[in-house]
């Protein structure tokens, strides 16, 4: 139909049609589209990746805190909105890798009581259909594909492992080496934060400043694109359309069998088919294809018979502390290293679960510059030069009604009202006073609004029950045959890590067990 799959056919498209086919259409390459792709490189499907975005560049401008947090360059998604009515920048980001390509490269799994139901302050963070054993497998091999260091044996949350980490802990500089001592000394657990980056022999990491919220010039960062996709386009049979937005998906009359994509590329209508459909735009934009794609068979949205598309809309309840020490300054450049989940389980510190802390990449003034604009600039370049700087994670606990709703032009409007916030507060004034002992006189908190959605999960959550989920527990629509969405969307939990190595996983495992066989 379009050549695209003929022999020595570029693996990123070039023709201009209006219809594609292929065996499986992948629509996002974030850390699930991307990770797909790669699973099913090597399986003889025509795999095509759809990406609304272009690739990002590798430019000067992408060590720059100025262009990158003071001027926005990077940021190309569409407004979202409130159900308030207030616009906001959210942290999508539209490129090849989607917005792994601007994250801090932190990639822990999840603990293994993430899996079963977890007793919170403000409720219960629900059990999963599946547990920790199934996905440990492909837990290790993600850890392969995207190069994590890390070392087991300090975290006393940490779960069971079939091998060690591929590849050892990044070494802590002698500032935060200090820290870890005097966090031990009060009786803490800090341990080696599982990144990935670049950095085995012949690796391209040269552990910068700017590695959280930044583009890697280098290629060092372990996002997607890197790690996975363009592995993956190697391949004869994989191929990627880039500046192509998906508008909606088409079903038989049944609704039973996705039929077609529509989309539209530099602004012409497209139209793609495949046997079967992955959708992986992050929980928020896969929710919203899902509820544009409402037809005769599908009133409510499509795959949507349980009403759960778009509910229980989970963001992490996330926070920044600065620690200052205003009698030294803080020489380090790659801070990123460390971490403590002494409050992460109810037990003797805490008598409920309250999160996790990790170390940031260093804050740059121009960042800071974007919360407190009425600040002068040389005030917040003392400070920065003073601190040791953390970010703070709680569980988001599910609710239905915050959610992801459509809005004029089918836009996105978020209804959210998170669940856990008293946790959290509590988990800042630990570290406050953690940070207080290991001898930072001054700690600034900084709470993190609806806009920071880099860790959205739960809009198409996956279950055993149709009545009460809209996959099942490999990914697959229980009303549509032929239709994955495979992202953060799937979480019955957000638990309080970082999901995308659990995303990778779940692709992973996807893509062997139930794509390869749909």
């Amino acid at each position: 139909m379009t050549g695209i799959w003929g022999p020595g056919t570029p693996p990123v498209v070039r023709d201009d049609a209006a219809a594609y086919e292929a065996d499986v259409v992948v629509v996002g390459s974030g850390a699930g589209g991307a990770t797909t792709a790669w699973a099913l490189a090597r399986s003889g499907a025509r795999v095509l990746v759809v990406e609304r975005g272009g690739f990002l560049p590798r430019e000067a401008a992408n060590w720059s805190p100025q262009a990158v947090f003071g001027d926005g360059r990077y940021r190309n998604a569409e407004p979202w909105h409130t159900t308030r009515g207030r616009a906001f920048t959210s942290a999508a980001h539209y490129y090849v890798g989607g917005t792994t390509k601007v994250y801090g490269a932190s990639l822990p799994r999840m603990r293994e009581s993430d899996f079963a139901a977890v007793e919170h302050l403000e409720g219960t963070s629900p059990a999963w259909p599946f547990g920790y054993a199934e996905l440990e497998p492909f837990y290790a091999e993600a850890e392969r594909l995207y190069r994590v260091h890390g070392e087991g044996g300090h975290d006393p949350t940490g779960p069971a492992r079939s091998g060690p980490y591929p590849h050892p802990p990044v070494p802590h500089a002698p500032v935060i080496a200090e820290l870890e001592r005097r966090l031990r000394d009060q009786g803490l657990h800090p341990y080696p934060l599982e990144l990935g980056i670049d950095l085995a022999d012949g690796g391209t990491c040269v552990r910068c400043g700017t590695c959280d919220g930044f583009p890697c010039r280098v290629g060092a960062k372990s996002d997607a694109e890197t790690r996975a996709l363009r592995p993956a386009l190697r391949s004869p049979t994989v191929r990627l359309l880039t500046h192509t937005y998906v508008s909606r998906l088409r079903t038989d009359p049944t609704g039973r069998t996705v039929t077609a994509v529509e989309a539209r590329r530099n602004g012409h209508p497209v139209l793609l088919t495949a046997g079967t459909v992955v959708v992986s735009c992050g929980a928020v934009n896969s929710a919203a294809l899902l509820l544009r794609s409402a037809s005769g068979a599908h009133p409510a949205g499509l795959a949507n018979g349980s009403g759960l598309v778009g509910r229980n809309l989970m963001l992490h309840h996330n926070s920044m502390l600065m620690a200052v020490d205003p009698r030294s300054r803080n020489p380090v450049v790659f801070q990123k290293t460390l971490a403590v989940n002494d409050f992460y389980r109810a037990g003797d510190r805490t008598p409920h679960p309250l999160g996790n802390l990790q170390l940031m990449g260093k804050v740059h003034p121009a960042a800071m510059a974007t919360a407190h604009p009425h600040v002068p600039r040389r005030v917040l370049a003392e400070v920065a030069d003073r601190s040791v700087d953390w970010w703070l994670i709680s569980e988001d606990l599910p609710r239905p009604d915050n959610r992801v709703l459509l809005g004029p032009g089918g836009g996105i409007v978020l209804d959210v009202r998170p669940a856990g916030a008293r946790a959290h507060r509590q988990l800042v004034r630990a570290g406050v006073r953690m940070m207080r002992h290991a001898g930072y006189p001054l700690v600034l908190g900084h709470r993190m609004g609806v806009e920071h959605t880099g860790h959205q999960c739960g809009t198409t959550v996956a279950g055993d029950d149709p009545a009460a989920s809209v996959l099942d527990p490999f990914c697959r629509s229980h009303e549509v045959r032929n239709l994955f969405v495979v992202d953060g969307g799937f979480f019955p939990s957000s638990a309080a890590v970082n999901p995308t190595l659990t995303i990778v996983a779940q692709a992973l495992r996807t893509a062997r067990l139930a794509v390869l066989r749909a």
